[in-house]
């Protein structure tokens, strides 16, 4: 059976179009499941500009489905998994809003961070969105929240999560890794791994902040000493010291 989307006896009007080539305003005709097109004047191949690749971005079959992508829609696709990663984050942790609201601050700092030192930001928010994922297991066996069991218990769960939304292998490991040793930093870390370690040590910092306010003099201190980037410590001047 056919996904209905792709089935041609469920098509309505508009499902063949034609768009111009960017290249040379030649008239290239489309079927709205048509990945990519080449313009029969200049021989340039484009992607289709109606073609709605959401499903792609989750779905373990869309490679069967759709086809290979082109590199534009393979990026388009990891920037859609970071979304479909937050959902299941939140309907992992159900109703506990504490933790929830904590993974979503570490994940807008790490993109932040992300953004400034270039890091792939597939990998670091999907990292940054299931940092602690591994906490409730680590409550269950060990009645522990310690950082090393929240490491221990979190990947497995991580790539669960990762393989059912149809996530590149080199990103699940990537992941992984970094939830593997979110708390412990190697003396030699990728920009994903700090880009996350600093977001989830601003955020941590924040929550204790607000229980108990630091002398600005010596977080400013501490802020210069303990991250990993620069752009990790400018984010944390900007929500520490403000």
């Amino acid at each position: 059976m056919k996904c209905p989307g792709q089935d041609t006896q469920y098509w309505q009007a508009g499902a063949i179009f034609e768009v111009k080539c960017p290249k040379c305003n030649h008239t290239v005709e489309f079927f709205k499941d048509d990945t990519t097109r080449k313009c029969g004047d200049c021989g340039h191949r484009f992607i289709n500009p109606n073609m709605d690749f959401g499903c792609a971005s989750y779905c373990q079959y869309a490679e069967q489905c759709i086809g290979d992508l082109p590199p534009e829609l393979l990026a388009q696709k990891e920037d859609l998994l970071k979304d479909r990663v937050a959902i299941e984050m939140k309907r992992y942790f159900k109703s506990d809003f504490k933790r929830i609201g904590h993974a979503t601050r570490v994940a807008r700092y790490a993109e932040r961070i992300g953004k400034s030192e270039g890091g792939n930001l597939a990998v670091i928010l999907s990292a940054a969105y299931l940092h602690d994922i591994g906490i409730v297991e680590a409550e269950k066996k060990y009645q522990s929240t310690a950082a090393k069991y929240q490491e221990k218990e979190g990947p497995p769960i991580a790539e669960s999560i990762l393989i059912k939304l149809g996530a590149k292998e080199t990103l699940i490991e990537d992941v992984c890794d970094i939830i593997g040793h979110h708390h412990h930093p190697r003396s030699d870390e990728t920009i994903n791994f700090k880009a996350v370690y600093d977001a989830d040590l601003i955020e941590n910092m924040d929550e204790k902040h607000k229980e108990m306010p630091a002398d600005p003099a010596k977080l400013a201190e501490k802020i210069e000493k303990i991250f990993l980037t620069a752009s990790g410590r400018e984010v944390a001047k900007e929500i520490l010291l403000s």
